[in-house]
């Protein structure tokens, strides 16, 4: 039997975006070729891995962290009644976001957090995840077997990256890294450096996902597949005041994966020409799986809003970029980079 090609997952951010990522890894998971043997996360990144993870630990098979994923999607989409307007579903995600993105509910929602944060009303207490995140196996999320798993989180004192591992995953992180701001409040979790209890909120504004886990640990593979649920890149300039403040979004939460993939390439070149000695540092091969083409189609409506068709066509799209990525580029994993790191973050 061929020897399995071991890689390492960076998953990022981007509410029910997301599912492009839940069909990414069923697709993984489904390939014989491949072993996950590490897992960063960040918000909905942090929702698959953790799926993934507990399923994975202890003797799990890829068909029973294909099923818990599916679990995963079923409750987020049930989060929220998401047929106010049923008519929508036999339409193209691009119709749906643009609808989404000027129905009077979610304008008047908007509005409503520019001026009454999370600490002014009772219920915004209660993360609507929170149901989903309690039910997660943890005694197999925190052990030592199955891919290794970092979770994601912004200290929102220092607006420092913390980073959560084995035992110290919980809810309570995982929550924490899918804490948008504006919509519920801060997740307390006890910081054993500061002595008390530290404030968080979302992955995404520190580490989207967080690569040096990955990178810095001598037992786990050079390959990192990212993948990318937040485009890097918009032709059309935007006018309107909603598509600014979408690629204002996209922006800060690219930036600190950009900042991490330069370091990464500086690295590389350094070991490539000589100042570095082969050995001292480790040589990272990064892999992307995204579609870029369809996200622009999207909105912030569509992160937010965890439309039942909208969640379908982005599996779907997953499991596309996921069969073009290995039809294209499984022969150079652990062999070679498949990303231009120079022109990606130069």
């Amino acid at each position: 039997m061929a020897r399995k090609k071991r890689i390492n997952l960076a998953l990022q951010g981007g509410g029910a975006h997301g599912a492009f990522t839940w069909g990414v890894l069923d697709r993984l998971l489904a390939e014989p070729e491949i072993e996950i043997a590490g897992i960063s996360g960040t918000s909905a990144g942090t929702l698959n891995g953790a799926a993934v993870k507990a399923a994975l630990a202890k003797g799990g098979t890829a068909e029973d962290a294909r099923e818990n994923l599916d679990w995963l999607w079923g409750q987020i989409a049930g989060i929220h009644d998401t047929r106010f307007a049923p008519w929508l579903e036999v339409f193209p995600p691009s119709v749906i976001a643009t609808a989404l993105e000027y129905s009077p509910y979610l304008a008047m929602a908007e509005t409503l957090e520019q001026f009454i944060s999370p600490y002014d009303t009772p219920f915004s207490a209660q993360n609507p995840l929170a149901r989903i995140v309690e039910r997660f196996n943890y005694d197999n999320i925190c052990c030592d077997t199955g891919p290794k798993f970092h979770v994601c989180a912004t200290n929102v004192r220092t607006g420092k990256l913390r980073v959560f591992t084995g035992t110290e995953i919980g809810a309570a992180p995982i929550l924490a890294s899918a804490c948008l701001p504006t919509l519920f409040r801060a997740v307390e979790i006890f910081d054993p450096e500061t002595g008390r209890d530290e404030s968080y909120w979302d992955g995404g504004y520190s580490a989207n996902p967080a690569l040096e886990p990955l990178t810095q640990d001598p037992d786990l593979p050079g390959d990192v597949v990212i993948v990318h649920i937040n485009p890097l890149h918009r032709e059309e300039i935007p006018t309107s005041a909603k598509e600014i403040a979408n690629r204002v979004n996209e922006i800060s939460f690219n930036s600190s994966l950009i900042q991490e993939l330069a370091h990464i390439n500086s690295i590389n070149e350094m070991l490539a020409d000589g100042r570095l000695k082969k050995g001292t540092m480790k040589d990272v091969l990064i892999h992307m799986i995204a579609d870029d083409g369809l996200m622009v189609k999207l909105s912030e409506a569509t992160k937010v809003y965890p439309n039942p068709a909208v969640i379908a066509s982005l599996k779907a799209a997953g499991e596309d970029a996921a069969e073009a990525f290995l039809d294209r580029d499984l022969s150079s994993v652990n062999v070679k980079p498949t990303v231009d790191l120079a022109r990606l973050v130069c």
